[in-house]
């Protein structure tokens, strides 16, 4: 980093860079309103929090969490508004994001804005990516990925000191109005396990329960946990899941629960219903977190699905894009393959990329998931070494049969192993139920007109679907025909950003929040990793530093592709701000934070392009 980025980096302007911020524009319309329309003359006054998230994006989910409590704590000055900017074509449908806001317990309004308008107008790259709006309509701030919450706390107790001094800061309700809750025995279930007895279990998801429903998928025999977000071991009804998902038997008397938002794999006793805590410690994982150790002192990130493969238990690791497994035996926890970048990679474990793993199937000696953010069916040999079935990369989906190469999925959630040997697929944002045939490397449609599948189950001659966004189980006899559709491929709704052939410079901006400086006692604090798809896009430039600036040299031979850049800054406040932290040998230090970002930029090469890419992880770009 050269001597200005540091200062800037490091010391907070004395007056704070703010530009007038561009109307919200959606074709949705808004949600969580009451049917209200707002423009930001509506909101003026009032501190404003535009979060722009899409609803596949794990990054975003936990962003949503890392917001609640600010939410609460500053209702009276702050109003949040989720812009939804779609990825998948599935998410620019109205009732998917209507859908997603319920599931995903989205508590301010929601702009549903599916051609990207307001997105473009802000010139934002990321999801998620938040931004900062002072009471006189200006932004002031813009924040990349995860772990802003803290830095956002500091500058909206600033803007209400400085906006109260001014007279123009206005408090009192905000426009947020609750939707009527719907009564449905299941709410947005998850995943789905056939028990010993012959019942099937499902997560509850958006309910924070788990449901045991009798053989014919419908009758309720009992509910496990008390119903209330939270992480809370004990009896039936007194345990607390935070949107449990993933299920697997973990003996005949056990199963292992993936509670995915509490970061922790949850044991539940089937004779007794009571819940303890096998792996995770109920904190979200970060870079420079431990990889493995006693499973209770790890932490995880968004365990999204369990299967037993090889004697452990295998975690699709959605937050962190990696596979882990829990050892029952040895009571430990530990990273078996990903590398924590986001991408379609096969090879070794240590060196395969994943996007978002959301659901595994064990069948002899393969280990199958659902690579959801790739759109893949992805398997793992008993080595370890990671093999791509079907998919083409982060940005290319659709619904296509035929051969595995050229067939393409839409965001799947769940995979099942059949009798023959080949594998079903909850092709969730399809809305089908498809098959991949090992054996001649065919893709085929097994089932149409499901809503969001997001897992299946065999019982019998049966496959009963999770039809997510139906609120239900579906029953189907697993069909010996395909059904025929029409080929259909997207690729992503983001415009590729033009820039010239050769060097290219490329600068993620990050500015210390107020009270806080970079944290360079243990070496330094920040981290640049980039790369591209296909490799041959970069011809220098690729690779890992600790400068948040590089010149990257793209090569003019290749017309378009993606750049790959990770970025992460850890910021500690400043001993005269008096922020402190207790360690564990009673010492205090001061409280530091990490503020990290993944981008997969999709680039196209123009004469006349820019000659440089600024990519804002906390700040403003001058």
């Amino acid at each position: 980093m050269n001597d200005s980025a540091r200062a800037a980096a490091s010391t907070p302007a004395r007056r704070r860079a703010r530009v007038r911020a561009p109307e919200l524009i959606g074709k949705g319309g808004w949600l969580n309103t009451g049917d209200e329309q707002y423009t930001l003359a509506d909101l003026r006054g009032r501190i404003v929090l535009l979060d722009f998230w899409t609803f596949c994006c794990i990054n975003c989910l936990h962003v949503l969490d890392e917001l609640r409590e600010l939410e609460e704590k500053h209702r009276d000055t702050v109003v949040i508004i989720g812009v939804h900017s779609p990825k998948f074509a599935h998410e620019a449908e109205h009732q998917a994001v209507v859908d997603a806001v319920e599931r995903y317990g989205v508590e301010h309004p929601v702009l549903d804005d599916p051609e990207l308008a307001t997105w473009k107008q802000y010139a934002v790259r990321a999801w998620p990516t938040l931004v900062v709006i002072d009471p006189e309509g200006y932004v002031v701030a813009q924040h990349a990925g995860e772990g802003h919450a803290h830095a956002i706390e500091r500058l909206v107790a600033e803007l209400e000191a400085e906006h109260a001094a001014k007279g123009t800061l206005r408090r009192g309700d905000g426009p947020y109005v609750a939707p009527e809750p719907e009564p449905t025995v299941l709410r947005f279930p998850g995943k789905a396990l056939a028990l010993p007895n012959g019942n099937l279990l499902v997560s509850d998801t958006t309910r924070h329960q788990l449901v045991e429903l009798a053989e014919d998928a419908e009758t309720v025999v009992r509910r496990i946990g008390s119903g209330v977000r939270g992480f809370v071991d004990g009896g039936a009804n007194a345990a607390g899941f935070s949107e449990p998902q993933g299920l697997a038997l973990l003996d005949e008397g056990a199963v292992v629960v993936a509670d995915t938002v509490n970061h922790a794999l949850r044991r539940v006793d089937l004779a007794t219903g009571a819940v303890s805590t096998l792996a995770g410690t109920g904190r979200q994982w970060w870079q420079g977190s431990p990889t493995s150790g006693p499973a209770r002192e790890v932490d995880l990130s968004s365990p999204w699905d369990v299967a037993l493969f090889g004697g452990k238990v295998w975690i699709a690791m959605a937050g962190v894009h990696q596979l882990w497994a829990y050892d029952p035996a040895a009571e430990t926890v530990g990273v078996t393959a990903g590398t924590t970048n986001e991408g379609l990679v096969d090879g070794p474990g240590p060196e395969a990329w994943f996007a978002q793993p959301s659901g595994l199937a064990a069948a002899g000696d393969r280990l199958w998931l659902a690579d959801s953010e790739t759109s893949a069916l992805r398997w793992v040999d008993p080595d370890g070494t990671v093999h791509t079935a079907v998919g083409a990369g982060l940005f290319d989906f659709g619904h296509r049969d035929g051969a595995a190469e050229q067939a393409l999925l839409q965001h799947p959630l769940g995979v099942t192993a059949l009798p023959d040997g080949s594998v079903a697929v909850s092709d969730t944002y399809n809305h089908a139920l498809r098959r991949y045939d090992p054996s001649t490397g065919e893709v085929t449609t097994l089932a149409t007109d499901l809503r969001e599948p997001s897992d299946a189950v065999l019982v019998g001659d049966d496959i009963v679907v999770v039809e997510s966004a139906r609120h239900r189980l579906t029953r189907l006899r697993l069909p010996e025909d395909a059904v025929r559709v029409e080929s259909v491929s997207h690729r992503t709704r983001r415009e590729a950003t033009e820039v010239a052939p050769g060097a290219v410079r490329l600068d993620v901006v990050f500015q210390a929040p107020a009270g806080q400086k970079l944290d360079t006692g243990y070496g330094p604090s920040t981290r640049l990793v980039v790369s591209s798809t296909p490799p041959e896009l970069l011809l220098a430039g690729e690779g890992a530093g600790t400068d948040l600036s590089r010149t990257v040299e793209l090569n003019p031979a290749v017309p378009e592709g993606v750049l790959h850049v990770s970025a992460m800054a850890a910021s500690c406040d400043d001993d005269a701000a008096g922020g402190t932290s207790r360690s564990k040998t009673g010492g205090e230090y001061p409280a530091c934070h990490v503020h990290q970002q993944d981008w997969g930029v999709p680039v196209r090469l123009a004469e006349g392009g820019a000659d440089r890419l600024p990519l804002v992880l906390a700040g403003m770009d001058a």
